[in-house]
């Protein structure tokens, strides 16, 4: 039973880590390194959707497609990464996190450069997304297991909240590409220039300094041993978190638009409501490793006050008043969209054993919640 009163799934306890046994206290060689790696590669997944939302704008005018088809492209990047889940955690498992990340992050940069070069209407975009959101789908629990086995357990709040940290960071990336590149050199460049940041991204990321073989005969693939049901219910109250904030990040340059905001505005909002998200993800990963538990309380805290940003962004788009928007995305953003990090080194924590097949399942409620969010959403403003 965790502290948080929710029971852990069972699971026979590997002999060793990837590479070394972790500390329960202190710092290791090369952590920095780690987290660094983490970031860049979870980054790198994660650039063609929120990319795609902002510079919605400028993709519309080129591509020639509605709202309602830009929730539509958006959803199937989820559904690809829901799909894909479950296997890449049992994979990532079963393998290493290391073996994953690398080949991930050179395959979503391939796509990166896809949009960017071939890319020509709406319809090839979306078969694009569909297959970037498999490939982000691989990496989300390789890095959850890359930094289980490899950071000392009282900076793996830091190290959580720092990696999730890296989603909102492509969305700051996206916000700034607005005015910097798209409104300069065109959109396509700034899928070019993240699908250069994924190449570096996989040279970055540690070798193996183990054979395939000398790991499997260390990590045997942990079977749960216990009831999935608690593992389900948190997936269940991950994915409804994720409704909104998956509709709010898909179409917040979008929206900003539309309630009388400049573009140039617009993208700044996205970017720097992006790194208040940052900050706020790193912070609750660092006072996790302070507090030690409640942590799935303080989620449930985040997500209330996440809620009266999503009032804020409503009225200024209502009213079409520039501060409630900006006010509504900050809050929104910190709060309602800043807790990720924390809910899923509080999963993890609670199953030290399985750490990417546990977060693999939660993270299915999220992904499906982000197929039908965005999707909603862009059915609403088109009607």
């Amino acid at each position: 039973m965790s502290d948080d009163g929710f029971p852990h799934l069972e699971v026979a306890p590997p002999e060793a880590s990837e590479q070394s046994s972790i500390p329960a206290t202190g710092t290791t060689r090369g952590m920095t390194r780690d987290i660094v790696s983490a970031i860049a590669a979870a980054t790198s997944t994660s650039f063609a959707v929120y990319l795609t939302g902002a510079l919605a704008v400028q993709m519309r005018s080129s591509l020639h497609f509605a709202p309602d088809a830009l929730g539509f492209s958006i959803s199937i990047y989820f559904l690809g990464a829901a799909a894909g889940s479950v296997p890449f955690g049992r994979l990532a498992e079963a393998v290493g996190g290391v073996r994953v990340m690398r080949p991930t992050a050179v395959v979503a940069g391939v796509f990166l450069a896809s949009i960017a070069l071939f890319v020509q209407s709406w319809l090839s975009l979306t078969i694009v997304l569909f297959f970037a959101g498999i490939v982000s789908s691989a990496m989300q629990p390789a890095t959850n297991l890359f930094l289980a086995r490899r950071i000392p357990r009282n900076h793996q709040g830091l190290a959580f909240g720092v990696k999730q940290a890296a989603i909102p960071l492509a969305t700051l990336f996206g916000g700034l590409a607005v005015p910097g590149i798209a409104l300069t050199v065109g959109w396509r460049w700034a899928f070019g220039v993240a699908g250069l940041w994924s190449v570096i991204a996989a040279l970055i990321v540690p070798r193996s300094h183990t054979s395939l073989a000398a790991y499997r005969a260390r990590h045997k693939d942990p079977v749960p041993k216990g009831n999935l049901g608690p593992l389900i219910v948190l997936g269940i109250g991950f994915g409804l978190g994720i409704f909104a904030a998956a509709a709010m990040t898909g179409f917040l340059v979008t929206s900003a638009v539309a309630a009388g905001l400049t573009k140039s505005n617009a993208g700044f909002v996205a970017g720097f409501a992006g790194a208040i998200a940052v900050i706020a993800r790193i912070y609750a990963g660092i006072a996790a490793d302070r507090r030690g538990r409640g942590h799935f309380k303080v989620v449930a805290a985040m997500l209330i006050i996440g809620s009266l940003g999503y009032g804020g962004l409503a009225i200024g788009a209502s009213t079409r008043m520039d501060v409630f928007f900006w006010i509504g995305a900050f809050i929104a953003f910190g709060a309602g969209w800043g807790w990720n990090g924390l809910f899923n080194y509080a999963v993890i924590q609670t199953h030290q054993h399985a750490p990417a097949r546990a977060s693999a399942i939660t993270q299915v409620g999220g992904r499906l919640a982000s197929v039908f969010g965005p999707l909603v959403f862009g059915l609403v403003v088109a009607h």
